[in-house]
Formats: C-alpha cells, sequence, structure tokens
C-alpha cells in the first residue's frame, strides 16, 4: 500500500532574467516547504521573459536547488525555458532531486506570442512519485479538454501544474482544476505565479492551490510572492 503524498505549490519571488537570485529562492522554499514534491509556476527560474536564454540541465546555477532537494528528500518541479531539438527552445516543467536535473515535460499548447520563439512539446508526460502518478502541464495547457483528457488517460492520481495568470483572471484556474477533478477523479495541484513579470503581467494571480479528487480545495496560499500551500493527500 502507498504512502500518502505530502505535496506543496510555491509561488516564490522572483527577478526577472536572475537565474542564480531566483535559484536561491526555490531552494530556500525546498527546504521550508516540508514536502515530498514542491511545484513552482510557469518559468519560475526566469520569470515570464520569453527572450530568456535557455537553461540546460548541467548549468551549474541549478547546484542550490539539488542540494536543497538531497537535504529535504524532495522533488521540485521547477519552470524553465529549456534547448529543443528543432531549433527552437520550449517552456518546461524541470524535475529536479538530490541527484539532478532532468526535463520531465514541455509545454504543448502555447500562446501566438509564445509561439514567435517557442516549439510546442510532442507529447503529455507523467512522472511516478513514491507509488503516486503525476500528470504535468503547464498553463495554457490546463485549458485544453484534449489536454487533460490526454493526460488523464495514462493514469494519472494528481494533475499537477504550474501556472501563470493576471490577477484579473484569478478565478479561471480554480475553475479548470474543478472540472479536471470532476471528470477524470484526480487531486489537482496548481503552482501560480506571483507578484510582476514580464508579458504585461504587472500583477500575477498566485493564489496557489491543492484541490482533492472531489474538486475541494485543501490548501491554497495568498496572491503574495513567497507563499506556500502544503497538503498530504492519500
Amino acid at each position: 500500500m502507498r504512502k500518502p503524498l505530502t505535496v506543496a505549490v510555491a509561488q516564490p519571488p522572483c527577478v526577472s532574467y536572475d537565474v542564480g537570485a531566483n535559484a536561491a529562492a526555490h531552494a530556500a522554499t525546498v527546504r521550508s516547504a516540508g514536502a515530498r514534491v514542491v511545484v513552482f509556476p510557469e518559468l519560475s527560474l526566469t520569470g515570464y521573459e520569453l527572450d530568456a536564454p535557455a537553461i540546460t540541465v548541467d548549468d551549474p546555477r541549478w547546484a542550490p536547488i539539488v542540494e536543497a532537494c538531497a537535504e529535504a528528500g524532495s522533488l521540485a518541479l521547477v519552470g524553465a525555458p529549456v534547448n529543443g531539438d528543432a531549433g527552437k527552445p520550449h517552456i518546461a516543467m524541470a524535475a529536479v532531486d538530490g541527484t539532478g536535473v532532468t526535463v520531465a515535460y514541455r509545454k504543448m499548447w502555447l500562446h501566438s506570442t509564445e509561439s514567435d520563439r517557442f516549439a510546442p512539446g510532442a507529447d503529455p508526460a507523467v512522472l511516478a512519485v513514491d507509488g503516486w502518478r503525476l500528470g504535468l502541464a503547464i498553463c495554457r495547457d490546463t485549458g485544453v479538454p484534449e489536454h487533460v483528457s490526454d493526460t488523464a488517460a495514462l493514469g494519472i492520481d494528481i494533475y499537477v501544474a504550474g501556472v501563470l495568470d493576471a490577477a484579473k483572471d484569478a478565478a479561471v484556474m480554480p475553475e479548470r482544476a474543478r472540472r479536471a477533478a470532476g471528470e477524470h477523479g484526480v487531486a489537482v495541484a496548481v503552482a501560480s505565479f506571483a507578484g510582476s513579470t514580464g508579458g504585461g503581467f504587472d500583477q500575477a494571480a498566485g493564489r496557489s492551490a491543492i484541490w482533492n479528487a472531489d474538486g475541494v480545495v485543501v490548501a491554497q496560499a495568498g496572491p503574495e510572492p513567497g507563499a506556500v500551500a502544503q497538503a498530504t493527500l492519500s
């Protein structure tokens, strides 16, 4: 019988383009979150700066997060731009643990402004953690029924997303989360960017949250940068 899984959704302060400072903030969050899995927002390592250089998995600036994950026994899911094979980078979710960094998922459903620079990912992705299956998503993916259903069809327990919404659109993500839970019987964990960043997001929504498989909120952060919400799912 699998053990309960403690998940945290985090919205760390972010300095646009400053990967070193942001990695330090991520590391501090991992250490304080007290969770097996810590989820971060879309492009959390660079900010939503579509011209930020792609980051390789062996970049030494990941080191603080790797070290924090090793100390805490955590897996961090971090938003970052990564290199692609077709000449364009991807908006990605990187999986970081005490052994290093891998690219776990590449955003499939891009906005038009993102498509100018980034290539879409090809397939939905699932990450197995301690007997739990996490289906991965980034922002717009969550609003595409095909993405949610195709990911759920892989056999998942939790639909996990890193997102960025404007404060005025704060109601969008809860609606999508409840729909995913209701239609597919899965828990949902969403890390939502807080503070300001590029792309015209002067005030991001924050309010990262976790819903159980019944669509009920079991943990929620406020709108401020630095907030974390945590819940144990069983």
